[in-house]
């Protein structure tokens, strides 16, 4: 299951982690974020003990969707060795972010 993600244990979470981390920038009322969730739950089964895939509610924790510009939702960043590595704006199917997390596990 997707891993909650607060301004609060970001840096903890993704920056500091030694593998690559992929984060969903959503909100509860934005109907493209709910289309995206399903697939963002089945990628972090797929790559549970390789990679962290996580979920970060741009509603109550706005200080790192601005800090790293996300404007619109989804956006889902990908991550490595505290760095975006990759950024997917809107729906993508499910092999657009397995194959980004694949390149780096």
């Amino acid at each position: 299951m997707a891993i909650e993600i607060t301004d609060a244990n970001f840096e903890e979470i993704v920056l500091k982690s030694s593998q690559p981390v992929l984060v969903d920038f959503w909100a509860a009322w934005c109907g493209p974020c709910r289309m995206v969730g399903p697939i963002i739950e089945e990628v972090s089964a797929d790559f549970e003990g390789r990679a962290v895939v996580g979920k970060l509610d741009v509603d109550t924790n706005q200080e790192f969707a601005a800090k790293y510009g996300v404007r619109n939702i989804p956006t889902v960043l990908v991550f490595k060795d505290g760095e975006i590595v990759d950024r997917k704006v809107g729906v993508s199917p499910k092999t657009a972010y397995s194959e980004a997390l694949e390149a780096l596990v």
